[in-house]
């Protein structure tokens, strides 16, 4: 086992590597539970349903052409690609894709610090899980 670095994540949205602008990722598949229990059961039972999943992505705002405004902001309410590499880019490392709703496009400016960014999506269909060739 080989601890790795988030220093190398990779993530991009409609084909627009965002990596550079990001500095957090959270992304989480999950699954409906359904409670199934019967009669006679001491301790409830519970049967797995669909999957789903979520997605925040945060950094520093940058006002260049692929700056995250320019990139994201106008996919609000738009489902596109979201390529996630949790360790890097490179032959044999994992890689996730799904499509994504982009549900929110936020930006904070804190007085005594650079401004911020932060996109929430939510996954629309199966995530494709494969190691990059």
């Amino acid at each position: 086992m080989a601890f790795t670095h988030a220093k190398d994540t990779y993530v991009s949205l409609n084909a627009v590597d965002l990596s550079a602008f990001t500095n957090n990722t959270e992304y989480e598949e999950s699954a409906d539970e359904h409670d199934v229990t019967t009669y006679g059961k001491n301790s409830h039972v519970f049967a797995g349903g669909l999957k789903g999943g979520t997605a925040t992505i945060s950094g520093v705002h940058d006002n260049g052409p692929n700056g995250p405004r320019k990139v994201i902001k106008p996919l609000v309410g738009n489902v596109v690609p979201l390529v996630h590499r949790a360790e890097g880019t490179g032959t044999g490392k994992p890689q996730d894709t799904v499509n994504a709703l982009v549900k929110s496009y936020k930006e904070s400016a804190p007085v005594a610090d650079m401004r911020m960014w932060t996109a929430e999506l939510t996954f629309s269909d199966d995530v494709v899980s494969t190691n990059q060739a």
